[in-house]
């Protein structure tokens, strides 16, 4: 250290760096170790140097318009006895500031966590576990968080206009969805789309269970599983059960308004659904590659099995015989985006209507032909084979293998005897037609 003065405002407003040099340092007699640096370009702060652990230690305090010299003094006191205690200030104001600058960033990632939307991490959910999922269970968590679109109001835009159950929640902060909101939320949608809600709800839950599991987002959900509370479950109430069947008795005036439907692949889609018993999806995504004229079977894609293999029965043969064969899809449709029928609800409906028939569903004929069957007294493993059920009991899942020729024995008996009853007369062979293609 060089000469020492007892610093003064004065004098610490005039002292300069020598010509020549990079900076220079005036050193004060009343407190030692403290300095004040000026460099050549006129920059000016307080320092303090002392020895700590056998080395030159020096700390930048700061400028002479932030600190007075009596602050200085000051601090220049504190950082003397640090170092007389084997502490080294400059080592510590580092650590300090990786602490503080650590801490930021903490705090930033926090803030940026609790402004993490239902949204964001419900296409980080879909994104991880899609591969895990069936197509149909994709699309429902797809489906469900789908916002409204008030233009929606054309062919194929059902309910077009109303938001998706889940979708009010995807703005939201993750960190905000907690039970009372869904509990709210499920009072509403309650009451208005029960059946829609349950299955919204079930996805969430499942959506929470997983966040709460995973390393980014435990921390934000709130456990338990907010989802799962008495409240929300009352409040969404319990599917009833469906009993809707055709009877013996309606067969006739339903086949009748089903077939004035002007779109053959619709009247022949609804046909073809009672007479196999298959789900409504599975009839619909029918490619005419799942037919085969030479042994007479329609290879069905089975949400449970993957694949199920029924007979083809003459009057279902004789239907698709009279399809148009526009593209791989049985039930084509030129105006329709996938080149195939949508579930044709409507148009199901009002013929039902028209039949004096109220509330039949696309899964009720898959219902009544499981019915209409106890009429003719058919073994329930043929009627769950057919319909894709998983077989019952030790003797159907361990020693019944029903092959297709004893399928088809029972099959074209059922739909005999459901054409009788329906007042059809089956004019086909009992061969598969040719099938033709339309240009």
């Amino acid at each position: 250290m060089g000469k020492r003065e007892n610093f003064t405002a004065a004098r610490v407003a005039d002292f300069t760096c020598p010509a020549g040099k990079q900076q220079a340092i005036y050193w004060d007699a009343k407190q030692p170790g403290l300095g004040l640096r000026v460099t050549a370009s006129g920059a000016r702060a307080y320092v303090f140097e002392s020895r700590c652990q056998g080395r030159t230690v020096r700390v930048t305090i700061g400028g002479p318009s932030a600190w007075t010299i009596d602050a200085a003094r000051r601090e220049a006191a504190r950082l003397k006895v640090q170092t007389d205690s084997g502490i080294n200030p400059a080592e510590q104001r580092r650590e300090q500031d990786e602490a503080k600058a650590a801490a930021r960033v903490q705090a930033e990632t926090e803030r940026q966590r609790q402004a993490l939307t239902v949204g964001e991490a419900w296409t980080a959910y879909i994104e991880e576990r899609r591969t895990h999922w069936s197509a149909l269970h994709l699309r429902d968590n797809v489906r469900m968080v789908q916002p409204g679109n008030a233009k929606a109001q054309g062919r194929g835009y059902r309910n077009g206009k109303t938001a998706a159950p889940l979708a009010e929640f995807m703005p939201l902060a993750l960190a905000k969805l907690d039970a009372a909101r869904i509990e709210e939320w499920a009072a509403r949608e309650g009451q208005t789309r029960p059946t829609s809600a349950r299955l919204a709800w079930r996805l969430l839950s499942a959506f929470l269970g997983w966040c709460a599991e995973h390393p980014q987002y435990a921390a934000i959900v709130q456990g338990p599983n907010p989802a799962k509370t008495r409240r929300t479950r009352e409040a969404l109430g319990k599917p009833g059960a469906k009993s809707d069947v055709l009877t013996r008795e309606q067969l006739s005036a339903w086949f009748a308004q089903v077939k004035k439907i002007q779109n053959p692949a619709v009247a022949a889609a609804l046909q073809v659904m009672l007479l196999t018993g298959a789900r409504p999806g599975e009839v619909l995504s029918l490619r005419w590659e799942d037919i085969s004229t030479q042994w007479r079977s329609i290879s069905l894609r089975d949400k449970a099995q993957g694949r199920r293999t029924i007979p083809l029965a003459p009057y279902a043969a004789e239907l698709l015989a009279g399809l148009p064969r526009r593209n791989a899809w049985v039930f084509s449709s030129p105006s329709s985006a996938t080149g195939r029928l949508s579930a044709p609800n409507a148009q199901h409906a009002r013929a039902c209507q028209a039949a004096g028939l109220d509330d039949l569903t696309l899964h009720g004929l898959r219902r009544s032909l499981s019915t209409l069957t106890e009429w003719l007294e058919i073994p329930a493993g043929v009627v769950a084979q057919l319909m894709g059920h998983a077989p019952s009991g030790t003797i159907e899942r361990h020693y019944k293998s029903r092959g297709l020729d004893v399928l088809r024995v029972h099959h074209e008996r059922i739909e005999a005897w459901i054409l009788e009853q329906g007042g059809i007369a089956l004019q086909a062979e009992q061969a598969l037609p040719t099938l033709r293609r339309v240009q």
